[in-house]
């Protein structure tokens, strides 16, 4: 493994703008990857195999977790999902730094597992504002933003063992500052 690239972990309630982060990071920074998650999640509009997530059955996906095939998986609100060792370890091994867009219960498996990695644990200033950004986003039903708020709500009791807390009340600061954290604890020039 290249001694230069690292596996960032980012966290956050469903509804935090983890995804719009990331995505927009990755507009800007080179030597950066986003790992792309395998999921039972039906897929959303607008959503691509292989883009977003790589969309399986439960049957494919549990014959993957007996294959020993992620570094990572877990239950949330009712879906499946991992992330596939494999990819992770080429691009490491390519010097090509690794983002992790995960729950809470997978970042906790990386952790037991990667020594050098970097947790960052992204939240919006309460659950009311939680709440408001997935009614808005309307993408969840009703009894499924009821289920990602009580996770979020226990998610937020583990934001303790991250490395990094950004709390995204304004977009463009909290883009600002993931690429500053990120772009030091990498240690690259990542401008492009």
């Amino acid at each position: 493994m290249s001694a230069t690239a690292r596996l960032f972990v980012i966290s956050g309630p469903s509804g935090s703008g983890k995804s719009s982060l990331i995505s927009d990071v990755l507009k800007e920074l080179k030597h950066f990857e986003k790992s792309v998650s395998v999921t039972t999640r039906y897929k959303r509009n607008g959503e691509e195999q292989g883009r977003q997530y790589n969309f399986v059955t439960e049957e494919q996906f549990k014959d993957m977790v007996e294959k020993d095939h992620f570094l990572e998986w877990a239950e949330y609100a009712g879906d499946y999902y991992g992330t596939p060792t494999e990819f992770v370890e080429k691009k490491l091994e390519q010097g090509i730094n690794v983002i992790l867009e995960i729950e809470v219960k997978g970042a906790m498996q990386v952790k037991g597992k990667m020594d050098n990695a970097y947790f960052i644990f992204i939240l919006t200033t309460n659950i009311n504002e939680l709440k408001e950004r997935l009614v808005n986003r309307g993408t969840n039903r009703a009894e499924e933003i009821e289920k990602r708020l009580l996770v979020a709500r226990q998610e937020l009791e583990h934001k303790k063992h991250y490395d990094c807390i950004i709390v995204n009340n304004n977009y463009n600061e909290a883009l600002e500052n993931l690429k500053t954290v990120l772009k030091k604890v990498a240690g690259k020039d990542n401008r492009k």
